[in-house]
């Protein structure tokens, strides 16, 4: 799979690389460059990595609540929130975004994910009213971020995103272009996402990125992203967290579950860790001691004895040593413990 504007980006002379079988930019310019542009003023970055699933039918809302991990009955239209396919076993089969609309429900996952999302939501419906359309060859995304992305957003569509709640959605016209906006975050600073079809992502990049350079903000492309999300500690599904894990032990518990909704597949899993009170392994945040990110699956040792590996690891400016994310034993969970890899150490930071 590929972003429908690749030849947009060569043409900007970005570089090009696949990302979990994505093939998006990678850098617009320099790694300084980009980060200094998302942390200092807004950064614009295409986000169509997603694969975009319509739900309608009068029981959308009911089949969905009764086989994620998340409240998604209680959802009010113009809202979404995370949530999680989990196997019998526990283990997450995909992460999903969900938004309540007013005739439908919007799901998002990882493109890597998406023939086996789509096969085992169809595999629940059973005699439920829901109809699953795959919107993901026809549709796209770009988000604008950092601390003058709000006013480049309300400059473009007049929607001023910091009256609005995280993980809302509502349409906007952009230039005449039909949009559905999310405030949404992937480094913790303040931005939106502009969900569209293909034909108008284009003209919609073109649109956006001259707001974000009105606001003196850049393009950057997906080695500045990763090293921003890392450094906000934020997780990626399925470069963080996938099937080989279960929510407790990639720390998305808080953020992607509900313990006050009925059952679902693989809450017995799930309730069995709460009650539990703990995991042997779990993911956290690093900082390694050398430049260069190791790569993932890089296995950790600790007093010779394999205790974790690495999941994702990027680069940073400015001659800063690399971060990353991975996995860890209960021994090492506490902030400052400090593992092994080939090549250097890593400590955990959180």
């Amino acid at each position: 799979m590929e972003t429908p504007i690749l030849e947009l980006h060569r043409a900007a002379g970005a570089r090009i690389e696949e990302f979990e079988g994505v093939a998006l930019p990678a850098a617009f310019a320099t790694l300084e460059k980009e980060y200094a542009a998302a942390k200092e003023r807004a950064a614009l970055f295409d986000t169509s990595w997603h694969a975009t699933l319509k739900l309608t039918g009068r029981d959308r809302v009911n089949y969905l609540h009764a086989i994620t991990s998340n409240d998604i009955k209680d959802l009010e239209t113009g809202r979404g929130v995370f949530a999680l396919l989990l196997n019998p076993q526990g283990r997450i089969l995909s992460e999903l975004e969900i938004y309540a609309l007013a005739e439908s429900v919007l799901a998002r996952t990882h493109a890597s994910a998406r023939e086996r999302t789509v096969a085992t939501l169809k595999r629940f419906i059973i005699a439920s009213d829901v109809k699953i359309e795959d919107a993901t060859e026809g549709t796209g995304s770009i988000a604008i971020e950092g601390p003058r992305a709000l006013p480049a957003i309300k400059e473009l569509c007049g929607v001023d995103l910091e009256e609005r709640v995280r993980m809302s959605i509502r349409d906007v016209t952009v230039n005449g272009i039909l949009c559905q906006l999310v405030r949404r975050s992937q480094f913790n600073e303040p931005g939106g996402e502009f969900i569209v079809s293909r034909e108008a992502l284009a003209p919609l990049w073109l649109a956006l990125l001259a707001a974000v350079e009105a606001q003196g903000g850049a393009p950057i492309g997906m080695a500045a992203l990763n090293a921003l999300r890392l450094e906000a500690g934020t997780p990626w599904y399925p470069a963080d967290f996938n099937e080989a894990m279960i929510p407790h032990e990639a720390a998305v518990e808080t953020t992607h579950i509900s313990f006050n909704k009925g059952c679902y597949t693989g809450q017995e899993i799930v309730e069995r860790v709460r009650s539990r009170g703990h995991v042997n392994r779990m993911r956290v945040c690093l900082q390694f001691s050398t430049m260069a990110p190791p790569a993932a699956g890089t296995k950790l040792q600790a007093s010779g004895a394999e205790v974790g590996f690495v999941t994702s690891a990027a680069a940073m400016p400015n001659g800063k040593p690399a971060i990353g994310m991975g996995y860890v034993r209960r021994e090492q969970f506490a902030s400052g413990s400090v593992v092994e890899f080939d090549g250097g150490t890593a400590t955990v930071t959180g």
